[in-house]
């Protein structure tokens, strides 16, 4: 509940603090006296947008500031943590103050609890403290939306409806994943038959790891084969088989040194390197044998080769590359893109079995939600139906109807319609299209009246809705709202001395010159006071004896 409203330089206000009790509490005041300069205050700390042009002092700022009682909301402490987790301190939420200040530059700021947080934080904050509705709100009685929380809140739906959205935005998800999935394979689909021919022509060619720089250095061994085994003869020669020959030369040699070995302590191992270079020479003689052995000038294998090089030299140009082994990862590269195409296919099929699993569970809950809805039908339209001939419209009727739609959205399977007929022609048409002002004020508060027993909503706020109405109306729409008072606070701006009777708490707003200045102040009246004001309000501004009588009655019944 709003315990105490503090503004402090706003329009013709200079400062004034409200503390409202429990129950019912009404404001009143002459035309002008600026009691829509206090809900327009009141608006700031609820999320209204600021105006530099409201400060009255232009060298001050603007401050506005509600103290509420929350009495323990889990949510309310969920938001405190999650807003400023570093500083909450546990029972935060008993008592809550939300600030809005307003620079003289213009620039507004918003705090709860002293934590600085965002037009839109505030907003919903004080959107789970105070249910604000004035004149022009009844609008809102003819939009869908709106429409579809009142039956969400009277058939206890909210929670099934979050997890309905849970389940919804999944299944959108899934979706999107399908629909990208499907793109992929039509661009697959598309390069397939490219991927194919290319992977198809690499894989012919089966070139192996290093092939082509293999072949490049055979071909140069065998189109130099003559003058290769020219040499290696001329060596092997020279090694072993001329009339004194490398190898018996360091054979002999060796033998001769081994003679004196023992009269130095070098020699023994001068000999032995001696003799494994004669050792080594003789394999290198016979290596080189055998390489010449195994080297001929063969035109078929030189053919096969640059056939070889030359399909290997044409897809290296292809495709842009300059080794066999970047021409392999290509060859992988097409292998994998046309692999994709046969997983993305298992991909769909899979992805596709997930959506209409997920479908199939979203209209279950859909369904669940929607027979819920439907209980809520009859007696929605009997209770709306009693109160509006309790508030003087007995020839008028509330039809609600509630249709099953093929295409889920994020709140269900449903279309929810309020239609509206004001004198019994049994022609019920959209709220929106027929209800006139007065009698939309007077279906929202009846609609209200119900939807508050079942929300958590400590205030509730009621600016001039009552607008259009008088008499015996007038004190119907007044038990309405004393009986919303029995278990929760209501403030209720109104010219209607038949509700301000009612009242637990009256605020009268007045306007006085100070400093030959016109500023709007407020104050809580006395019994005597209020059978004044009352009896004003009835009969002008000096009020008959039947009118205080009158007043007397309504402020004591």
């Amino acid at each position: 509940m709003l315990q105490q409203l503090s503004i402090r330089n706003y329009a013709i206000i200079d400062a004034i603090d409200i503390r409202f009790p429990d129950g019912m509490n009404v404001i009143t005041g002459e035309t002008g006296a600026g009691k829509s300069i206090i809900m327009g205050a009141l608006g700031l700390i609820l999320g209204a947008r600021s105006d530099s042009s409201a400060l009255l002092n232009k060298e001050k700022k603007c401050i506005v500031e509600g103290i509420f009682k929350a009495d323990h909301r889990s949510i309310i402490k969920t938001l405190l943590m999650q807003y400023d987790p570093d500083n909450y301190r546990e029972g935060a939420e008993e008592e809550l103050v939300l600030r809005r200040e307003i620079s003289v530059a213009g620039k507004s700021r918003a705090f709860i609890n002293d934590t600085p947080v965002n037009l839109e934080q505030l907003k919903e904050f004080s959107g789970l403290l105070v249910d604000l509705h004035q004149q022009f709100d009844s609008l809102q009685l003819g939009e869908n939306e709106f429409q579809r929380e009142v039956m969400d809140a009277l058939a206890g739906t909210n929670d099934l409806v979050d997890q309905y959205q849970s389940t919804y935005y999944q299944w959108k998800t899934l979706h999107k994943e399908l629909d990208v999935l499907k793109e992929q394979k039509l661009q697959f689909d598309k390069e397939a038959d490219y991927n194919r021919f290319q992977y198809g022509e690499l894989e012919e060619a089966a070139f192996r790891s290093n092939e082509l720089e293999e072949i490049d250095t055979e071909l140069k061994m065998l189109n130099n084969s003559e003058e290769i085994r020219t040499v290696l003869s001329t060596v092997c020669f020279e090694l072993k088989e001329t009339e004194h020959p490398i190898v018996q030369q360091l054979k002999s040699l060796s033998n001769q040194l081994q003679g004196y070995s023992t009269f130095h302590v070098q020699l023994p191992e001068l000999v032995k390197r001696l003799q494994s270079a004669q050792v080594e020479l003789q394999d290198i003689a016979n290596d080189l044998d055998n390489i010449s052995t195994h080297i001929n000038y063969s035109p078929e294998r030189i053919e096969q080769l640059n056939e070889r090089l030359t399909l290997g030299y044409k897809l290296l140009k292809k495709h842009g590359v300059k080794t066999t082994s970047e021409l392999l990862a290509i060859q992988k590269q097409f292998e994998e893109k046309l692999q994709a195409v046969l997983n993305i296919d298992e991909e769909i099929k899979n992805k596709e079995q997930v959506v209409v699993a997920t479908r199939n569970a979203l209209s279950l809950q859909a369904r669940t939600i929607s027979e819920r809805r439907q209980k809520q039908v009859r007696p929605l339209e009997e209770k709306v139906n009693k109160l509006l001939a309790q508030v003087g419209m007995p020839n008028a009727k509330i039809k609600v109807e509630v249709k099953d739609k093929v295409e889920l959205n994020a709140f269900g399977m449903d279309s929810i319609e309020f239609l509206f007929d004001a004198n019994k022609s049994e022609l019920f048409l959209p709220v929106r299209k027929v209800a006139s002002g007065g009698e939309l004020s007077r279906l929202m508060l009846c609609i209200k009246s119900l939807v508050a027993q079942k929300l958590d909503m400590p205030t509730l706020i009621f600016d001039e809705i009552d607008t259009g109405i008088s008499g015996e109306a007038a004190r119907q729409v007044g038990i309405i709202m004393k009986e919303l008072a029995d278990n929760r606070q209501l403030i209720c701006i109104t010219h209607q001395p038949q509700l301000a009777g009612k009242a637990d708490a009256h605020f009268f707003v007045y306007k006085e010159i100070e400093r030959n200045e016109v500023r709007t102040n407020i104050r809580l009246l006395n019994k005597d006071e209020r059978i004044t004001t009352i009896a004003k309000m009835l009969s002008g501004e000096k009020p008959t004896a039947a009118a205080i009588e009158n007043a007397r009655e309504m402020v004591n019944n």
